[in-house]
């Protein structure tokens, strides 16, 4: 059984894992944080500030983010009717008690197609610069586009920002935040402008741990981010304060498939990324079952299992981040104890729409 950690260890994990959002390993810092302050104002722009410990969300300068393209935003990610079939709006895969995604293995679209891969979450998805779990899109604003279009929502642009232009109340909030009518590129621009400024999920336990309350996690959490860090190896690739490294790695999964998905390598081209997916944040990682792209794992326990476990080999595997490590059941309990002080507070709600 391990000991809990002393005083010195702990800082060192703390301020390891909070390092600067970004793929490479953090560096640990002279000491713990400061409690974490409620969100506030950034400068005086009327928009919360990111949590503490985050680097400021890159924005891109043909897209800037404003309070009012925000609240055009958020009601356009709530509004089922850019659907093609008014049934799904981008909430419905992303919502408050799974996580930000949709609980399901694979992602239901519109029309009631199914899709071949389970929704990834959203939490502070704004940091990231390649999406999808292939990483095909270069950009939010891509992204946002390629799932309104595509199989998720399934709608024909043009005739959506029709309909949102014949609605005073859609078409004053364009016209104010973009100048004039609703269009299919500033839809997706509200929308990304939304998800960068309000998906932060950087209130949890262990951020209030980091932040320097002793009390706001377990003793057995607490083991379980010694754990995290050094024995069982999940640091490699969950690192830095998103718990990922927005890097892609073959773990197994899928692999066994008739006719295996290609992952990674259906983008990049390359054949060394075959079955390669992008690392999933650990955060609010209790409440995203199941896991994994093909959502093929039904319990967190299990992915824990599975990725101590060393993967499930196959000839494209990560050798190198993944190697099998043997915990007893009482050092399994207590990194999983560790996961759960990720979870995140989700207050998400719909706003009123415009037209209803």
């Amino acid at each position: 059984m391990l000991r809990s950690a002393t005083s010195g260890l702990i800082i060192f994990l703390l301020t390891s894992l909070s390092g600067l959002v970004g793929c490479q390993s953090p560096e640990p810092s002279s000491g713990p944080a400061t409690e974490a302050p409620a969100a506030a104002d950034t400068a005086g722009t009327g928009l919360p500030a990111p949590p503490m410990g985050f680097d400021a969300v890159p924005t891109p300068a043909d897209n800037p983010t404003t309070p009012e393209k925000v609240a055009l935003g958020r009601q356009l990610f709530f509004d089922a009717r850019l659907s093609v079939d008014g049934s799904r709006s981008c909430y419905s895969c992303h919502v408050c008690e799974h996580g930000l995604t949709d609980g399901l293995p694979v992602a239901q679209g519109a029309l009631g197609r199914q899709l071949t891969r389970s929704s990834p979450t959203l939490w502070n998805i704004g940091y990231h610069t390649e999406f999808y779990w292939d990483g095909r899109s270069p950009s939010l604003e891509t992204q946002a586009m390629a799932a309104w279009t595509g199989a998720n929502m399934g709608a024909n642009a043009e005739e959506i920002v029709a309909t949102l232009n014949g609605i005073d109340g859609y078409l004053s909030q364009f016209q104010e935040v973009f100048g004039g009518s609703a269009t299919p590129d500033n839809v997706v621009a509200a929308i990304s402008a939304f998800e960068r400024a309000s998906l932060f999920c950087g209130d949890t336990a262990y951020d209030r741990w980091r932040g320097g309350n002793e009390d706001a996690v377990t003793d057995s959490a607490k083991r379980g981010a010694e754990l995290f860090l050094g024995k069982a190896g999940c640091g490699n690739c969950h690192s830095g304060v998103l718990f990922t490294d927005m890097q892609y790695h073959n773990v197994g999964i899928g692999m066994d498939a008739e006719e295996p998905d290609a992952g990674r390598a259906a983008a990049s081209k390359q054949e060394s990324d075959t079955g390669a997916f992008k690392t999933p944040t650990l955060r609010d990682v209790s409440r995203s079952a199941p896991y994994f792209h093909n959502g093929s794992v039904a319990t967190l326990e299990e992915a824990v299992d599975v990725m101590l476990g060393g993967g499930i080999q196959n000839p494209y595997i990560d050798t190198e981040n993944l190697k099998p490590v043997e915990l007893s059941a009482e050092e399994k309990g207590d990194l999983i104890e560790f996961l759960k002080s990720l979870d995140c507070p989700c207050d998400l709600t719909a706003p009123e729409l415009p037209g209803e």
